[in-house]
C-alpha cells in the first residue's frame, strides 16, 4: 500500500461531504510508520494440508498490549501531529425530572478551572450540534429538562494531565456540581418505534395466507394517544392495514372463548436494562489543525462509514471552516456498544475547542456505565394457546415494550426484531405480534448483542417450558412437535432461506446425557448434598441474522510474485473477522490473504453511490434509482456480532472467486497446456469444477501441481484479470447483476465490480442489468436463521438461594466453519453473557441507576470463570449438510438458549417459574419453603 496521500483518497460518493474533504488513514498506514498494521497482524500460518490456520492473525499484538485498540493512541504515537496531550471529561445530569440552571465549579478553586469549558451556549454560537440521528441537545441548555439521566451538560478541556487528572477526581460524585431549578416531572414523548405483525395462515403451513406481513403488511399505528400507539380499526375487506387488525381481532376473541380443547395459558415476563459492558471503554483522541482548517481523528467505531458520512456533515454547519476530516478508525471491543454511537462526535466537538493541542476524551469505569449504550429492558405478556389432545401450539398473542431510553438509537429496529423473533423455534398457524419502544428517561439503549432476541425469544421458551409441564409432555418432545422446519413459514408469512435444522439440535438434546439421566443424577446429587436442589433445563432458539439491508465492499489482489492482499469494509470489533475473512481466501486461492486491511473506507477503485431508504423504499422508486449503474440500495454495513461470518464473507468469495476463475485458472490452463518448458502439450479436457488446492498448488484431473507463485506470475505475463473489487447487497436475498467480463456477460451476485488486469489500474465495469430483491422481502422481517440448543445443570442452595451452574451444554447448526476456534469462542463467550443475562448483571433503570454516575464493577456482577463451569461445559456443533454449505452468523443466537435452560433448571430444582431477569438469590429466597 502506497503511502498516505490525500490527493488520491477518495470517499463514498466523492472526495467531498457536505463541503469537508474526508480522507481515511486507517493506522496501519505506512505514513505511521509504528503503527502500520502489518505490525498488528501477523502473517497467517497456514497448514495446506488440513486447511487450517494455526492462530489468530490479530492474537499475538493483543495478548502482548501492542497499540492495537484506539484508547491505547495518544498524541505521541501520531509522528505528524502535536506531541504534547491535552485531556477532557464531560460533566453529566444525575437527575432528569427538573430543569438544569448551570453548573458550580467552585470546587476546583483557581487552580484546577479548565483551559476552555464548552457548554452549549458555544456549541449554539458556533453552530455545532449532534447528527440528526442522534436527535437535539449534544450538550444541554440551562432551563431545558434533562431528557434522560447523564445527558451531558459541558465538556472541560485541559492542556496538561496533572490538572485534568486532580479537577476530574475533585468533581466526582459531588452533586453539587450540577445545578438544578424547578421540578418538571420527567419529559413525556411519543415511543420511538412501533411495529404489529398479524398472521392467519391457511389450513396447512403450505396454503397461501389469509393475511401476514409478507403477503400484505405490516401494521401501523394511525395516531398516538397520551404516548400509546392508536390502532387502525378493523374491518372485514378494509384497506390492508384495516383487515389486518380485523384479523388480529378474531385471534383475541378465539383466544378469549378458546375451543372446548384448548390450553390457553397467559404471562407477563420482564427483562432488566444491562451494560453492553465493552472492556474498551468509549473514547476518542482528536486534534484540529488550524493552520489547515483539518480535524484529525482516531476512533473506535463498529461503523466507520458511518462516522465519516455524518461528521463532516456536522462539522459543515459550524462557523469555524474545516476543511479536511482525517478519520483513523481502529480495532475496538463492540458487540453493539460502539455501532452508531455518539462518542466520535464528542470527541470531535472537544478537539475543535483544543486551542491547537490534541485533545483525548476517554470514559473511566463511572462515566461508562453513566453514558454506554444499554441493552433494552423488555416488558412482555404473552398469550399461547395449544391442543390438549395434540400437544401442538395454535396461536400466539404478543404485545412488548422495550424501554429505548432517551435518545432514539436503534430502538425502532430493536423492538421489531424482539417482535418477529418471538416465535423462537415454533410454528404458530395465528400470531398477532406487537411491540414498542418507548421514551423515557433511561440511558439510551441500543444494537446490544441478542439485539432484542435475547428478551423475547428466552420468554417465548420458558414459557413453552411451562406449558409442556401442564399437558404432562416431555419438554424437549413437546418442542420437537411444534418445531419449524423448512419449508414452513415464520410469522411474518416468509417461508426461511435453506435447510431449517432445529428438529436435528432437539434429537441430539433429547439423547444427550444431561437429560435422559437427569431423574437418576438428581436424586444422587441431593443426596450427597444435602440442603442443595438439583435441576435441568433447555432451552433451543433460531435466531436470524441480518438486517435486511446488509452491504459491503471486499477487494482481493494477487500480486506477480504470489502475495494476497484484502481490502475490506467490515470493521474488527472483536470477533475474529480480520482472521476468518483473510481465511476465507484460501478457498479460491490457495491460502489466506498475506496482507489485510480492514474498516477500509476508501473505495475509489469502485466509486457507489447510494440515495433512498432501503427499508422503506417502494419498489417503483428503486426501479428509478437503479437505472444508474453505480446506485445500489445501501452504501456500507457496519460489524455487528453475526454479520461477518456470512455477509461479509460472501463479498470476500465473490472477489477471490473472480480472480481465480478470470486469472490463475486460465493461466494454469494456459501451463498445462503448453507445458511448463514451453513445448506443446497434449489437448486438455479439465473442468474447472474439477480444480483443487492441496498442499504444493493447484492441480485438476490428475494434472501437475502449479504453485500460486507460478500461476500468478503468468497471469500477470498474460494480463489476466489479478484483482476484483466487487459491492454486495442483500435484502434477504443477494442482489446480483449482469457485467461483461471480456467478451462473456455473466451474471454474478453483486451488485458492483472493477477489475484490475496484470499490474494495470482498477477498471469499473458498468453492469448491463441490475436484479435487486424486491422492496417487498422487508416485510419479511428476517429469513435467515442458525439454531442453538442448551442444557444445563443447577445446583439451588436452600439456605442462600445462590444458584450453581454445574455444567452446560450445547448443540449448534452454523454451516461450514470458517475458523473453528473462533466459534469455539463465540460460544464460550456468548454462553457467559447468556448467564450473567440469566442470573447477574442488573441496572435500575432510573434514578439509582449509572445514570446517577457511582455506578463500576464493584457493584456490577459480570459472570467469572467460577460463574459459568469453565471447566465442564460442553458444546456440539452439527457437520454441515455439504462443502457448499455457507457459514452462518452465529455469535449472537449462542447467548440465548442458555438463559431460558437456566431459568427452566431453577424451575425443576425449586418448583417455582421465575418470569423476570436476573433471577438472583433474593428472588428465589422469598419462594423457598
Amino acid at each position: 500500500m502506497s503511502n498516505f496521500n490525500p490527493s488520491r483518497r477518495r470517499f463514498i460518493k466523492s472526495a467531498v461531504v457536505a463541503g469537508v474533504a474526508v480522507y481515511l488513514a486507517p493506522l496501519y498506514s505506512r505514513a505511521y510508520a509504528a503503527l502500520f498494521e502489518e505490525k498488528i497482524l501477523n502473517s497467517p500460518e497456514w497448514d495446506a494440508k488440513n486447511k487450517r490456520i494455526r492462530f489468530r492473525i490479530d492474537g499475538q499484538s493483543k495478548v502482548m498490549g501492542h497499540k492495537v485498540f484506539a484508547r491505547d493512541i495518544r498524541a505521541v504515537d501520531m509522528p505528524h501531529w502535536p506531541q504534547k496531550q491535552a485531556h477532557a471529561f464531560i460533566l453529566r445530569t444525575t437527575k432528569a425530572d427538573r430543569l438544569f440552571s448551570g453548573i458550580d465549579l467552585s470546587l476546583l478553586g483557581d487552580d484546577l478551572k479548565p483551559d476552555r469549558l464548552v457548554t452549549a451556549d458555544d456549541l449554539a454560537r458556533d453552530g455545532l450540534a449532534f447528527p440528526a440521528f442522534y436527535g437535539e441537545d449534544m450538550l444541554l441548555p440551562t432551563g431545558k429538562t434533562p431528557a434522560y439521566l447523564g445527558q451531558a451538560v459541558a465538556i472541560l478541556i485541559y492542556h496538561d494531565f496533572a490538572r485534568f487528572r486532580f479537577a476530574k477526581d475533585k468533581l466526582k460524585f459531588k452533586d453539587e456540581v450540577i445545578q438544578y431549578g424547578a421540578e418538571t416531572g420527567p419529559l413525556e414523548r411519543d415511543p420511538w418505534g412501533t411495529f404489529r405483525f398479524v398472521r392467519v395462515g391457511g389450513a396447512t403451513s403450505q396454503d397461501d395466507d389469509h393475511f401476514s406481513s409478507l403477503k400484505d403488511m405490516p401494521i401501523f399505528p394511525v395516531s398516538m394517544k397520551k404516548h400509546l400507539p392508536v390502532w387502525p380499526e378493523g374491518r372485514e375487506g378494509g384497506k390492508l392495514d384495516q383487515e389486518g387488525m380485523y384479523y388480529a381481532g378474531m385471534i383475541a376473541d378465539e383466544l378469549k372463548n378458546p375451543p372446548q380443547d384448548w390450553l390457553v395459558m397467559q404471562r407477563r415476563y420482564t427483562t432488566q436494562s444491562i451494560d453492553t459492558a465493552a472492556l474498551e471503554p468509549d473514547n476518542a483522541n482528536g486534534w484540529f489543525d488550524e493552520t489547515t482548517q483539518t480535524l484529525h481523528m482516531v476512533v473506535p467505531t463498529q461503523s466507520p462509514q458511518e462516522v465519516a458520512d455524518e461528521m463532516p456533515r456536522m462539522l459543515a454547519k459550524g462557523t469555524t471552516p474545516v476543511k479536511q476530516l482525517i478519520l483513523h478508525p481502529c480495532y475496538t471491543v463492540g458487540y453493539g456498544s460502539k455501532d452508531h454511537y455518539n462518542f466520535p462526535y464528542y470527541g470531535a466537538v472537544a478537539a475543535m475547542y483544543g486551542d491547537g493541542h490534541p485533545v483525548r476524551l476517554a470514559n473511566d469505569r463511572y462515566e461508562q456505565f453513566q453514558s454506554a449504550l444499554k441493552r433494552h429492558a423488555f416488558d412482555m405478556n404473552y398469550t399461547i394457546a395449544v391442543d390438549k389432545k395434540t400437544g401442538i401450539l395454535q396461536s400466539f398473542l404478543g404485545d412488548m415494550t422495550a424501554n429505548g431510553g432517551g435518545r432514539s438509537n436503534f430502538t425502532p429496529s430493536v423492538s421489531m426484531v424482539g417482535a418477529t423473533a418471538a416465535q423462537s423455534i415454533y410454528y404458530f398457524p395465528k400470531s398477532d405480534l406487537s411491540a414498542v419502544g418507548v421514551a423515557s428517561r433511561a440511558i439510551d439503549a441500543g444494537s446490544a448483542r441478542g439485539y432484542g432476541t435475547l428478551q423475547s425469544m428466552a420468554a417465548t421458551e420458558m414459557m413453552v417450558d411451562e406449558i409442556a409441564a401442564q399437558l404432562n409432555i416431555d419438554p424437549i418432545e413437546f418442542r420437537m412437535r411444534n418445531a419449524l422446519k423448512s419449508g414452513m413459514k415464520n410469522t411474518q408469512g416468509a417461508i426461511p432461506a435453506g435447510a431449517i435444522r432445529v428438529d436435528e439440535v432437539l434429537a441430539k438434546a433429547a439423547k444427550n446425557e444431561i437429560w435422559l439421566k437427569r431423574a437418576e443424577r438428581k436424586a444422587e446429587f441431593e443426596m450427597k448434598n444435602p440442603g442443595k436442589r438439583y435441576g435441568v433445563g433447555f432451552g433451543c432458539v433460531q435466531k436470524d441474522f441480518g438486517t435486511g439491508a446488509e452491504t459491503s465492499f471486499a477487494r482481493v489482489e494477487v500480486s506477480a510474485d504470489g502475495r494476497i492482499s484484502l481490502h475490506h469494509s467490515g470493521a474488527e470489533m472483536g470477533t475474529g473477522m480480520s482472521t476468518s475473512q483473510s481465511v476465507l481466501c484460501a478457498q479460491w486461492l490457495g491460502k489466506p490473504a498475506d496482507e489485510a486491511n480492514f474498516s477500509v473506507t476508501d473505495w475509489s477503485t469502485l466509486p457507489i453511490v447510494t440515495s433512498g431508504d432501503p427499508y422503506i423504499m417502494s419498489q417503483e422508486e428503486q426501479d428509478k434509482l437503479a437505472a444508474n449503474p453505480a446506485w445500489s440500495p445501501s452504501y456500507c454495513s457496519p460489524s455487528s456480532a453475526s454479520n461477518s461470518a456470512y455477509y461479509f464473507s460472501h463479498s470476500t468469495r465473490e472477489a477471490a472467486r473472480l480472480v481465480f476463475e478470470h486469472g490463475l485458472w486460465p493461466a494454469a490452463m494456459a501451463i498445462w497446456s503448453t507445458g511448463i518448458g514451453g513445448g506443446q502439450a497434449a489437448p486438455l479436457v479439465v473442468r474447472i469444477e474439477d480444480a483443487r488446492w492441496v498442499e504444493g498448488g493447484l492441480t485438476a484431473a490428475g494434472m501437475e501441481i502449479l504453485s500460486l507463485e507460478l500461476l500468478a506470475k503468468k497471469a500477470h505475463e498474460m494480463e489476466l484479470m489479478t484483482g476484483a473489487a466487487v459491492h454486495v447487497f442483500n435484502r434477504w436475498q443477494w442482489a446480483e447483476a449482469d457485467f461483461k467480463i471480456g467478451e462473456q456477460s455473466r451474471r454474478l451476485p453483486i451488485d458492483g465490480l472493477s477489475v484490475r488486469n496484470g499490474n494495470g489500474e482498477f477498471t469499473t465495469l458498468a453492469r448491463e442489468h441490475v436484479y435487486y430483491p424486491p422492496t417487498q422481502r422487508n416485510n419479511a422481517a428476517v429469513t435467515y436463521y442458525s439454531a442453538v440448543g442448551t442444557l444445563a445443570e443447577v445446583a439451588v442452595s436452600l439456605a442462600t438461594g445462590e444458584v450453581e451452574l454445574l455444567n452446560h451444554h450445547s448443540i449448534m447448526e452454523c454451516g461450514n466453519l470458517i475458523v473453528p476456534e473462533l466459534v469455539s469462542g463465540q460460544l464460550q463467550g456468548g454462553l457467559a453473557m447468556g448467564i450473567g443475562h440469566a442470573l447477574h448483571e442488573y441496572l435500575p433503570l432510573y434514578e439509582d441507576g449509572p445514570g446517577n454516575g457511582t455506578w463500576n464493577f464493584n457493584r456490577y456482577h459480570l459472570p467469572r470463570a467460577s460463574d459459568v463451569a469453565v471447566w465442564k461445559q460442553t458444546g456440539d456443533i452439527l457437520p454441515a449438510l455439504s462443502e457448499t454449505d455457507p457459514p452462518k452468523g452465529m455469535a449472537e443466537v449462542v447467548m440465548i438458549p442458555v438463559v431460558a435452560a437456566i431459568v427452566n433448571a431453577i424451575a425443576d430444582a425449586t418448583g417455582h417459574r421465575f418470569r423476570d431477569l436476573p433471577v438472583r438469590a433474593e428472588n428465589i429466597r422469598e419462594v423457598l419453603p
